[in-house]
């Protein structure tokens, strides 16, 4: 990750909520995420240290929304500087429970809370996992004590001492299991009340920056899918490096969702790397291909972590705070 003498200090949180069909629901959780009330001085410190507000003209951006219509589904990617990033997120999530109700959600891809997922990313070096976990913390304690019936689980370096993963914590809470009109009862978590129909449970951690990758193959056979997202996993023999994989049933075909997360590379000197996206389209190609199938399309959902640190520091020093406005809806790289 990018780091230089005057870097900022920034986060970014790929907040996941399940609504995409009202675009105004969507809209409206990303500019409370930039509706904040930063005293003028605090924008304006030096460079580098613990304040990094150094020269912004707004507190938080939001860089991306990425809305899938058959998923019901939607990533907004907001980033601010280390002081900002808390009351940022915290006031997307407050807008996105006044607003959607996951009793009401209807969508292809699993989900626990109408609020799923809200990671705390490191975009540059200037910022560990450890100060990204205890940002973590205080968003997942500021909902359940603020936002009456809803509850949260820690998953990374939120998740203290364990520090489990997002994918243990998710089997953990039957998050796989959560496509439709599932029970809420047995539903294990971490703060808060038990589970509701009307909130669902939230998962709130740190993790390494991570793209997302998907493949669209042509068939309907999703458990053929289900073959190939196992081949790919870093956890598989022959799999990929930093790849995590799940195929879901998606526009009447099967889409290999693939989370690709960091990893440390012995061949050159232990700098970070991430497998390309050439490389999974490739061999899920090549997967596909053995089994009598093509592939159909592919797409590459965000930034890459150097890419989100330049697009973020931009549009603070410049004082956008909704670039996603400037870009096609849903960025597709």
């Amino acid at each position: 990750m990018r780091k230089t003498s005057q870097s900022l200090r920034l986060i970014a949180c790929l907040l996941n909520i399940s609504e995409a069909h009202n675009e105004r629901i969507v809209e409206s959780v990303a500019l409370s995420a930039t509706n904040l009330h930063i005293p003028k001085q605090d924008q304006f410190q030096g460079l580098g240290g613990k304040n990094s507000n150094g020269g912004v003209k707004c507190p938080a951006t939001v860089l991306n929304i990425f809305s899938d219509l058959d998923y019901n589904r939607s990533v907004i990617t907001i980033a601010a500087p280390i002081e900002n990033i808390e009351e940022s997120v915290y006031r997307a999530c407050e807008t996105a429970y006044d607003q959607i109700d996951l009793g009401n959600h209807c969508g292809g891809h699993p989900r626990l809370g109408s609020v799923d997922l809200v990671p705390i990313h490191p975009i540059n070096s200037e910022v560990d996992l450890k100060e990204c976990g205890q940002v973590a913390q205080r968003i997942g304690h500021r909902i359940v004590e603020n936002i009456k019936g809803t509850s949260v689980f820690f998953f990374g370096h939120a998740d203290v001492p364990q520090n489990r993963g997002l994918v243990n914590r998710r089997k953990g809470v039957n998050w796989y299991k959560g496509k439709g009109g599932m029970s809420f009862h047995n539903i294990g978590w971490d703060l808060g009340q038990r589970p509701s129909p009307r909130y669902g449970c939230t998962g709130v951690g740190a993790i390494p920056y991570i793209t997302n990758c998907n493949v669209t193959i042509n068939t309907k056979d999703l458990a053929l899918g289900q073959e190939i997202a196992k081949s790919l996993r870093a956890s598989t023999p022959g799999g990929l490096q930093g790849v995590q994989a799940m195929a879901f049933e998606h526009n009447e075909m099967v889409e290999i969702a693939c989370n690709v997360e960091a990893f440390e590379d012995p061949s050159s000197d232990g700098q970070i790397q991430y497998t390309k996206a050439e490389e999974i389209e490739n061999k899920i190609k090549g997967l596909a291909n053995t089994r009598g199938v093509d592939t159909f399309g592919s797409k590459l959902v965000g930034f890459t972590p150097n890419e989100a640190y330049f697009r973020a520091e931009k549009a603070l020093l410049e004082g956008n705070a909704t670039v996603w406005k400037s870009l096609e809806q849903g960025l597709l790289m």
